[in-house]
């Protein structure tokens, strides 16, 4: 006669588990990120197990859902710190389709910050002008293009984001760093998700607070009303005609850190049919606490993505000042439903190029390519 335990332990699902021996390891933890969790990259539930140096093990629960095949790769906590090949490059999806319960897995090399890339991946950087017009404000200013790498032999239309403080956007020489968004664009062409025109346009130096400045802030009555309109009168038109562009606003973004950020926002309130994506890093919400709402129940509220970043070592009121504005955003009456803000708060974030670097990809697939709500 066959015992209950017999029968128990016969039916009882087989667990499998993965040791991975990392060529190149640092302290980074380790995750699997696969079909059994959408893909997450940071799930604590398939955090590795260090058992010493460069060998991490993972023991899957007993159920159902790990029983077909399992398809997955090993990431240092999110898609800009994924498993690469000894070379560099992007390896496939790994699969893991047999009946055995233990698999040896090898990785070569890990991305850190999205690089390393490849250099024929990099965008062309075209001067659109040493000293392009701005007849809002009677001054010139300096533009630059980026263009995805293949640009000459392809036939496609674009997405076009519009970025301020080019200065500190790819110049190797930048007083205070840059976002290597070059390099970066780099790296994610290989993932799919870079192909999209920068336009970038270099600040005002001296005057680059007054120009960023809308209206009459804390720091005075600012320029950035005229500003904003020869980004929407004068240059996108150019460029749109100049450019193989998308030039609908599901496919036109603007975007800035500090006071470019701010005069960001404000481009895409004021200008909704212009603007349908907006990259927020560090806005200076502290000119303008109270900022006022009030002139949006004017506009035909559309469809918004908005990508909103704050650092908690930037200063005192900086997270305090973005969480505020998303909850007055999403909870508008005017914009119900139309507004998708995605929040993202780095604890250790500081008000520097560095941290704004690390945040552009991350940004950039959410508000092109991806359909995820915030």
């Amino acid at each position: 006669m066959v015992s209950e335990t017999t029968v128990m332990l016969s039916t009882r699902t087989q667990t499998k588990k993965i040791i991975l021996h990392a060529e190149e390891d640092d302290n980074r933890p380790v995750f699997l990120s696969g079909n059994f969790n959408n893909w997450a990259t940071q799930d604590a539930r398939f955090k590795m197990q260090k058992t010493e140096e460069g060998v991490y093990e993972y023991a899957f629960p007993a159920g159902p859902e790990f029983e077909g095949e399992l398809i997955y790769k090993f990431t240092k906590g999110d898609w800009s710190e994924v498993e690469i090949d000894q070379h560099g490059n992007r390896t496939p999806n790994r699969h893991w389709n047999d009946h055995k319960t233990v698999k040896v897995e090898k990785v070569a090399k890990w991305r850190k910050n999205w690089l390393p890339y490849r250099p024929s991946q990099l965008p062309q950087i075209h001067l659109i002008s040493e000293e392009f017009e701005i007849p809002q404000l009677n001054k010139t200013r300096k533009i630059w293009a980026l263009l995805p790498h293949d640009y000459d032999t392809s036939t496609e239309h674009y997405p076009v984001l519009y970025l301020q403080d080019a200065q500190n956007l790819f110049n190797e020489n930048a007083e205070f760093g840059n976002w290597q968004i070059d390099k970066k664009l780099a790296v994610m062409s290989d993932y799919g998700i870079g192909k999209i025109i920068i336009i970038a346009v270099e600040h005002g130096e001296s005057e680059r607070v007054q120009e960023y400045n809308v209206g009459k802030t804390l720091l005075g009555k600012g320029q950035g009303k005229q500003y904003i309109r020869f980004i929407t009168d004068t240059l996108k038109p150019f460029v749109d005609r100049t450019f193989r562009t998308k030039p609908d606003r599901d496919h036109t973004g603007i975007g800035g850190s500090s006071m470019g950020g701010l005069v960001s926002i404000f481009s895409g309130l004021m200008y909704p049919e212009v603007f349908g994506k907006l990259m927020i890093f560090s806005p200076s919400l502290w000119v303008i606490p109270k900022i006022k709402l009030g002139f949006l129940d004017f506009f035909e509220p559309m469809d918004t993505r908005i990508y909103l970043y704050a650092g908690g070592d930037e200063s005192e009121t900086m997270v305090d000042h973005v969480t505020k504005f998303r909850k007055r955003l999403i909870k508008r009456e005017s914009l119900q439903g139309k507004m998708k803000v995605r929040l993202s708060i780095n604890e250790h974030g500081k008000h520097n190029e560095s941290y704004w670097s690390d945040e552009f990809p991350k940004a950039i697939e959410w508000l092109f390519f991806s359909e995820k709500p915030e």
